[in-house]
């Protein structure tokens, strides 16, 4: 099994923005190489896809923007587990840049999906099997606090 870092990779010339910093798009565009690489993680790869007509969709997201990130900047994302049941999965993401900047978050809702039928399908057994260990070494004692955030404009 993997460990909590799942990527590294280094900020692009062309994810930054007119602000000078990495674009907004590109943090999402990094969660969504998480999700591909917890899928294969689990065992949903390629191969698995087309033989099992099985794959996973993301239905909900939420970004926090914590920090810029900047032309060359190392990145790192992390996984966690917040929870799961037979056919979702809610992991939670978190993107470091430079001497252990925690620059972003990605909370993500997770759904196993039938490709035959395009409806919802409980993960197959051998990654739910996988998803639980991942969870048993990956499930923070506490959660984020990003986990659950509502959006609003907070009034006094």
């Amino acid at each position: 099994m993997v460990g909590k870092v799942i990527i590294k990779d280094n900020v692009r010339k062309e994810w930054i923005d007119y602000n000078g910093h990495m674009n907004d798009a590109e943090y999402v565009r990094v969660f969504s190489w998480g999700v591909d690489r917890f899928m294969k993680i689990i065992g949903i790869d390629d191969t698995f896809r087309e033989e099992n007509n099985y794959t996973i969709f993301t239905m909900e997201s939420h970004v926090c923007y914590l920090a810029e990130m900047k032309i060359d900047e190392p990145i790192e994302v992390h996984l966690s587990i917040i929870d799961y049941d037979a056919k979702r999965a809610h992991v939670f993401f978190e993107l470091y840049g430079a001497d252990g900047k925690r620059a972003a978050t990605s909370e993500q809702m997770l759904m196993g999906m039938n490709q035959l039928t395009g409806r919802p399908g409980p993960f197959p057994d051998r990654i739910l099997a996988n998803i639980k260990e991942l969870a048993a070494r990956h499930t923070p004692k506490k959660k984020p606090g990003e986990v659950g955030r509502v959006i609003g404009i907070r009034r006094k």
